[in-house]
Order: C-alpha cells, then structure tokens, then sequence
C-alpha cells in the first residue's frame, strides 16, 4: 500500500515571497544610498540639482507618487516646500507653505520623532490637522516624513507621500527615510560650503585687484620687518621693482625718530589679551579682526629715502594683522605721496609767518603812530583847553572861535586815531569784550541824547521806539554805544532832510536795533564797498562828506565779535536802513541785577567841547599833588590848570627818585604815568609805598592813553585807585579831584 502524505505550503510560500520582496527593497534602498555617495551632483554644489536627484531617487525606491523637500523660513515659522516632484507628471515643483501656527501637533512631532510615519495620515493625531487643506485635497492617504537636522538644529523635513490605499511603513523604510533627510543635509552644507569658498575667491580677487590698483602704496611687512609683498604705488613711491623690495628690511626706507620705539610698543601692547577677549565675546573672525586693526593701529609722517637719494614726504598708517593663534602675523603699511602737500604746507606756513610778521609790523606802527600823534594832541588839546578857561588871559569873540575849532579838530583827529587802533585790535584777535547785562532803555536814550544837537542843527525829526520784551541786551556796554553811535551819526550826515529813527525789536534769536533814515541813499553799485575800511561811496561824496569810512566796517566787526552782524537795505534818493542783530547769549553765568551809572557828561565830551567848561573848579585847601610823566606838554597843561586853581604840584619826569618825591613832599595824590607803571620796577616801587603804613590810602590815579583793559587793572590789586584817558579832558580831572580831595 502506498502512503500520500500532502502539507499545504501555501503561506509558507507567501511568507517566502514576502521575505523576497522585502529583501529586494533592502537591496533597492542600499544601492539608492550607495548610488546617492557617489553622485557627482554632490561635488559640484547646486543645491537645486542634488534635491531635484534626492527626490527623485527616493520617489522611485520607495514606490511613493511625491517626495518633497520642504525647509524652514529665516523667522521659523513656517516651512516652504524647496522642491516637489511628481512620479505621474515627472515634474519638479516649489512654492507651498505650511505655517506652525495653524499645525502645531505636526510641528511638535517633527521636533520629537525621528520619523513620522502615518500609516493613516488623516486621521494619525499627528497629522490629522493636514487632513483637509492637504491631504484629503491631494488624496494622500499615508506619508512618511523625515526631519532634516543642520548642526543640531530642526531645519525642514522630507516628505514622502502615498496616494491610494493606505499603507504600512515598515522599519526599513523608516531607516532609508532618514537617510534620504541626512543627504538632504549634506547637500545643504555642501552648498553652503560652495558659496562660502566662492565668497572667499570673490573677496580675494576684489582684495588682489584693490592692493594692485590703489594709488596708495601697501605693503605687508613680517615681525622680523622684511617685505613680503607689496603693489606698484609702493614701488612707484620708493622707485623699486617689487623683487627689489622684496625681503628688504622696511625700517631702510623710512627715516627713524626717538619716538618711533615708544610708537612700537604702543602698537603692540595689549594686542594677544584684545585678541582673546574679543574671541571669547563670540565675535565673528572678520569683526573680530577689523575691531583689533581700528585698536592697534599708529598714523605717522615721514620723510622715505626714493632709490635716487632724494627724500619723499609720506603718510604712514600701519596696523597689526592676527593670525589664526591670535599671535601677530604681519604689519600693514599703508603709504601715501604727500611730498606735493608737504611743499604748499611749507609755502602756507611762510606765507603765514610773513602775514604775521607784517601784521605785528602794522600793530607796531600803529602803536608808534598812536603815541607819536597822541603826544602832540595832548598839547593841542589841553592847551586849548587852558585858553578856552581863559587861565592866562581873556580872549576875544574870534580867538575863542579860533580855539574852539583847534579843540574840535583835535577831537576829530582823535576819533580817527581811536578807529584805526579799534579795527587793527579787531583784526588782529586782540579786542576782549566785557559782556554784561544791560539795559536796553538807556543805551538807546544815551545814543539818541548824544546825537540829537545834530540832529536838531540840520532840522531833522529823530525819533525812537523800542518794543516791551526788549528791555535787556547782553553786550559790551563801550562797544554796543560805539556801534549805535555810528550807524546814527552816519544817518544823520547822509540825510539832508527828514527822519532819523531807531527801533529795537525782540526777535527769537536775540535782538535787533534798526536805524532807518530818509537820506540821500546809496547806489547798488557801491553796496560791495560799504564795509570795506576806508571806503566812502564815491569820490563826489567824498568831497561834500567828510569821513574816513571807517566807522560802518568797525561797527559791523565789532558786531560779529559779539556773535551778531550788520545788515543794511538802502534805495538811491529815498533812504537806507540799517539793522543791527545781536544774539541771545548760549552761555551766561547768572548776575545780580546792578544799576549801571552812565557818566554821559563824560561820553558826551567825545563830541562837543562845549561841556568840558560847565562845571565850577574845585575849590582845593592846600592839597599837594604829585606829577609823575614823562611828557612835557601834558605835564605843562596839567601843572598849569592844577596851579590856576589852587594847588601845590610837583612834577616829575621819571621814576628815579619817586619815593624820595613821596618822603619829601608828602602829596595827597599821585598822577602817575601808565607807561612808567607798565615797568615792573616802578610796580614795584608802588607796591612798596603802599606798605608803608602812612602811605596806605595815598591815591595814585594812573594816566593812560587809551581804555586800559580789564586784565591790566586787575595785574595792579591795591596799587591804583583810579585812572584818566588822554588827552585829559577838564571834567574828567576835576571829577577826580572831587573824589579824592574834596
């Protein structure tokens, strides 16, 4: 009998074909892999062109309808799709979004999971939120999605998505899943590698072309101090070839100093503890490396040695360049030509000395011509002085008319003095201001009661008016009443009828005095010279006007020295105007209100003789008074009218035996000459006699022959009292001599 024996095979054969198939989807995936290392795309860079072989690769291994690559944004909160392809339609395509905020379970997976694998997409609680603005719109029924890590970081995610029945992923798609997302990030160094190297070769053709191409000589320098490269401006400079300056020793060619070791050491001090700290705040290297060069960096000029043995002016910048220990690596030098600039600056500079050297030369002379011409005017007008008071006899109708117009010429003649002296000061840096606050009221009824004989001699209505808030002015008070009173006095002499008016207004930058009249005017031809010193209009004026033309270019220099400026507007037969401006001071130290006295009778001398003579002599009993001045004349006017009205005066013309004078005469005040004080002994003889107990409160008035300045009153603490301006004029002695022998 024969025995059957039959066993059913039937899932040991399906189990065997199962077997098979997933080993050929081993086998598949390997050779993907392997066929992924070797791909040349990979060398060459472009990213675009690996991704668009990565994804087609992975659609064909893993039997899927799409894969695609999709990275995050810059702001990381979305991610865009880079590339898609398409199995059915074999075509690569890009631009879709998907943003966290409207998926975040499917963010937080890729974050968490090394894969995601959804055997039912829509309804996995990790992909469910796609469902339906994707899944379902696409009819994607299961993905398998791998997160791309760079450096650490969650970057993007490949996606692969089947289309159909659902489907089951098994571990080793999982595992090729994620290999295919680490090629991805392969790619992504490899390009950003290729366009860092790019960047570089970029950045160095553009450094090559800059060093060969610059006017400026460069040149790289070792520690030792031999030159390792240079570009043809350097060589061009020196009058080298490059081979010639190569290994030459730097220091060769450029001139030496004292300095130049401290100069070294200050380059070099502190350079590998900079180097350090500012790598260990995580700087980036090119920060890092401009931020140590701007630190060690020395600007010098030197005179270099050209190969003919001529010397060559140049600008020598050299900085310090760090090598990647942080060690210094080379020295920089950056050398400019400035022989040609060096040259003009010697020529400027001589130029210079010789303006100088003229300008001191004009000072000088016109402190010579000052003092020569104020010594005979002293004479002249004290003298006249004398006549007038009728000391040595009576005068008639036209002797007093005859010394009248001697003094009144005197006092031009002094004026045109003091103009030349005040603009040569302003010229030359040399006038000091004394700013104040002052009161804007009675510097503008000073000036108008100054003018107004003038004024009221030629017929003519002077008027002023001056708005509420400009009640203070800060200003010089000497010069603000020299400005007004020329801008006036010339309104007067221009306007043979009419009006003369002033006007003060406040405006928000300061404060402008306009003087307006309805004079002859002037033509626009001439308007180029009006503030020029010594210019008067025309010749035809000139002749009907008299004047120096100095008078409008002082006022307008003493006005800019004050921070302000003269403006003028003039029509040619109507009338000018001319506006003043001052500004609101930026700094000023905060004052107790004083009351400034005005001595007007005493400003007012400077214009009309006719009050030297109003006040009635002091009445002296037996007061001595000594007379120390080297001028003949201004002692004869003085010792003569202070004998006419009664007191005993000594005389001297040096300080030789002035405390013997003292001793023996016992004067109860001392005129003393302040060319004689300027001396430091006389000073100091000074000095001495106020030491003597006895001698104490003896007044010492000084004579000057202009307004001593604050700082030279300030030099005498306790030596003078007082001080009188020649030429002395009679009401300012006898105001002296009413203040201290009265």
């Amino acid at each position: 009998m024969q025995v059957v024996s039959a066993r059913d095979i039937t899932k040991h054969n399906q189990a065997q074909e199962a077997l098979g198939i997933r080993e050929n989807s081993r086998r598949k995936q390997s050779q993907t892999l392997v066929q992924l290392a070797r791909s040349k795309t990979f060398q060459q860079g472009n990213l675009n062109a690996v991704l668009r072989e990565i994804t087609e690769t992975a659609a064909q291994t893993l039997l899927v309808e799409r894969v695609g690559v999709w990275l995050y944004n810059e702001e990381r909160s979305k991610i865009e799709c880079i590339n898609l392809y398409d199995v059915r339609t074999k075509e690569h395509t890009f631009g879709n979004s998907l943003f966290k905020t409207n998926f975040p379970a499917y963010f937080q997976a890729l974050e968490e999971e090394r894969t995601i694998a959804a055997d039912d997409a829509r309804n996995d609680t990790r992909t469910q939120e796609l469902s339906e603005s994707y899944l379902s719109v696409l009819g994607i029924t299961s993905i398998l999605d791998a997160p791309i890590w760079l450096e650490g970081h969650l970057v993007g995610v490949v996606c692969h998505e089947h289309i159909g029945e659902g489907r089951q992923w098994t571990l080793e798609e999982e595992s090729f899943a994620g290999s295919i997302a680490d090629f991805v990030t392969l790619a992504i160094e490899a390009s950003e590698r290729n366009v860092v190297q790019e960047v570089l070769r970029q950045s160095e053709a553009q450094f090559r072309a800059i060093f060969e191409r610059s006017s400026i000589g460069i040149g790289l320098i070792d520690m030792k101090g031999q030159i390792v490269d240079t570009n043809l401006a350097l060589c061009e400079i020196l009058g080298y070839s490059r081979e010639e300056l190569y290994g030459k020793c730097f220091t060769d060619c450029i001139s030496i100093e004292r300095e130049d070791l401290k100069l070294y050491k200050q380059l070099m001090s502190g350079f590998r503890t900079d180097f350090k700290r500012t790598s260990r705040d995580g700087l980036q290297p090119s920060k890092n490396q401009e931020q140590l060069v701007e630190r060690h960096r020395i600007e010098i000029e030197r005179p270099c040695l050209h190969q003919n043995g001529s010397l060559v002016w140049t600008h020598i910048s050299i900085s310090v360049i760090p090598g990647s220990n942080g060690k210094p690596e080379f020295f920089l030098a950056m050398i400019e030509d400035i022989t040609e600039r060096k040259q003009t600056e010697l020529k400027l500079r001589a130029s210079q000395e010789a303006a100088e050297a003229a300008s001191r030369a004009k000072s000088e002379f016109l402190a010579t011509m000052s003092h020569e011409l104020r010594t005979p005017l002293n004479a002249i007008m004290g003298l006249s002085q004398l006549l007038q008071q009728e000391i040595v006899g009576s005068l008639n109708e036209k002797q007093n008319e005859y010394v009248s117009c001697i003094y009144s010429s005197g006092e031009h003649l002094l004026a045109v003095i003091n103009d030349i002296l005040d603009l040569s000061k302003v010229e030359a840096g040399k006038q000091e201001l004394l700013l104040s606050s002052l009161s804007v009221a009675d510097i503008c009824n000073y000036a108008i009661w100054t003018v107004r004989d003038r004024a009221s001699e030629k017929g003519l209505q002077l008027t002023h008016k001056i708005d509420l808030e400009a009640d203070i002015c800060i200003a010089d008070e000497r010069r603000i009443k020299q400005m007004l009173l020329n801008l006036l006095t010339n309104a007067i002499k221009f306007t043979p009828a009419g009006e003369v008016s002033l006007v003060v207004k406040k405006v928000p930058q300061g404060i402008t005095f306009i003087i307006s009249d309805t004079g002859i005017g002037i033509d626009s031809s001439q308007f180029q010279f009006l503030f020029e010193p010594f210019k008067q209009l025309d010749s035809r004026l000139n002749r009907q006007y008299e004047g120096t033309g100095l008078g409008l270019a002082l006022t307008r220099k003493l006005a800019r020295l004050h921070g302000g400026d003269v403006t003028f507007t003039s029509t040619l037969g109507k009338g000018s105007q001319f506006t003043l401006f001052l500004p609101n001071p930026e700094h000023l130290e905060n004052e107790e209100d004083e009351t400034n006295e005005i001595d007007e009778t005493d400003e007012e001398a400077n214009f009309t003789s006719s009050s030297l003579f109003s006040s009635s002599p002091v009445i002296p009993t037996n007061k001595t008074i000594l007379l120390v001045e080297e001028e003949e004349n201004t002692a004869t006017v003085l010792q003569d009218y202070l004998h006419t009205i009664g007191y005993q005066v000594k005389w001297i013309d040096n300080s030789n035996d002035f405390l013997k004078q003292v001793e023996s005469f016992q004067p109860d005040l001392v005129f003393f000459d302040f060319q004689l004080v300027k001396n430091v002994p006389i000073w100091n003889l000074l000095n001495i006699l106020r030491k003597e107990p006895y001698r104490k409160h003896l007044p010492i008035v000084m004579m000057t022959c202009s307004e001593p300045l604050e700082e030279e009153i300030a030099a005498l603490p306790g030596s003078l009292n007082d001080y009188l301006v020649k030429p002395i004029r009679i009401v300012q002695l006898e105001s002296i001599l009413m203040k201290y022998l009265s």
